[in-house]
């Protein structure tokens, strides 16, 4: 790297890394990958210990001994919480008599919003890109060394997967639906760029739920108590049961994140009769809001919506912030202003024939992707037509 000399190192666990030298190469845009957010979730037991999330975040150091760039990253010991689902490839390779287990993943924690993975801090783009081939190129050389099936890279940026590709990775798309601000003064001017029936179906959701008697409260930074995590904590453990799912995150989680990083969230809480009955978790970045996880006490109808929808595009109008990312799946997010976005992640696969037949799979798997964007634009927009 021109003359440079760099030593690539494993970190077992991201409290070993001072936080100020972490969040010099991370940057300030994107909050998921800030030393305060996985430092919470690893002192918070969702990551490290039996979680299956082992931390093995890749460091880059100058001759000096400085950290000049950084991966988030982890051995994983499965494939929950990770949004993008190879349990297909997982089984196939084990039917054939092969150990996909342990892998490698470049990732934010049950966190399915794109962002930076190759953390660079603010150099130049020639200086990006060799940063991003000298990190890349040491994923591949732990896979050989370690032995292990695949490496894998989630949700990173469009220009960097395509940047792999040129290195030999594969690239893998799925959609999410986000809303984006045009510059909108208010909630009402938005919902003018909708159709008339979609405006009249999203008033009508709002009114239902004011009717019901319930009050929503935005609450970040100091107006965040420690109550009000307990409450969510309570929200969270809801949702999990009805759908039958397990809890990722921990109670305690919720506390370091509230501790650490109250002023980059938003937190909307329902009321109902003076008591707190429901809420919806959002992380704020520089250009984004980006919602998170959601839960009530009681069901009161749309109020799903209100709380993690509508809330969340008024905070953004009143913030000036681009985009809300509403998280992953949803085709119901649609009607309600949010379109069909391509997310990215990168693969590489060890085993030759293996890799030759995830290959197969992506191409099949992307031609029904873009059908479905395409599709959903065309015929499901909320959007007047232009």
């Amino acid at each position: 790297m021109d003359g440079d000399s760099f030593t690539l190192d494993l970190a077992t666990s991201i409290t070993a890394l001072p936080a100020t030298d972490w969040d010099n190469v991370a940057g300030t845009k994107n909050p998921f990958v800030s030393h305060a957010f996985l430092s919470s979730l690893e002192d918070g037991g969702a990551t490290g210990g039996d979680s299956g999330w082992d931390p093995m975040h890749l460091v880059l150091r100058n001759a000096e001994g400085k950290l000049v760039a950084a991966m988030p990253h982890y051995l994983k010991h499965h494939s929950y919480g990770e949004y993008i689902f190879d349990h297909s490839w997982a089984n196939g390779f084990m039917r054939a008599g092969g150990q996909y287990y342990p892998k490698m993943l470049s990732a934010i924690p049950f966190t399915p919003a794109t962002g930076p993975r190759f953390l660079t801090g603010n150099v130049d783009n020639t200086r990006v890109a060799e940063l991003r081939a000298a990190l890349a190129d040491g994923l591949v050389q732990y896979l050989d060394r370690f032995d292990l099936s695949s490496a894998h890279i989630n949700f990173l940026p469009k220009q960097d997967a395509e940047a792999l590709a040129d290195q030999g990775w594969m690239t893998r798309s799925s959609i999410q639906f986000h809303w984006h601000n045009h510059s909108y003064g208010s909630f009402d001017e938005f919902l003018l760029d909708l159709s008339s029936r979609k405006r009249k179906n999203i008033r009508k959701e709002r009114q239902t739920v004011a009717n019901a008697g319930v009050r929503l409260l935005r609450l970040t930074g100091d107006d965040i108590t420690s109550s009000h995590i307990d409450d969510f904590w309570r929200f969270y453990l809801s949702t999990i049961d009805r759908k039958w799912g397990g809890a990722y995150l921990t109670k305690d989680v919720f506390h370091h994140l509230h501790e650490r990083m109250a002023d980059r969230m938003l937190l909307v809480m329902a009321e109902l009769n003076g008591q707190i009955i429901g809420g919806a978790l959002n992380f704020i970045g520089e250009d984004a809001l980006y919602g998170r996880n959601w839960g009530a006490d009681i069901d009161i109808p749309c109020l799903h919506f209100e709380a993690c929808y509508y809330q969340a595009i008024e905070f953004a109008i009143e913030r000036g912030l681009n985009r809300v990312e509403a998280g992953a799946q949803g085709f119901h997010k649609v009607q309600r202003g949010y379109l069909p976005e391509t997310t990215w992640s990168a693969h590489w696969i060890a085993h030759d024939g293996f890799r030759a037949a995830v290959a197969r799979f992506l191409e099949a798997e992307q031609r029904g992707i873009d059908e479905e964007k395409n599709a959903i634009e065309l015929t499901a927009s909320p959007f007047k037509k232009s």
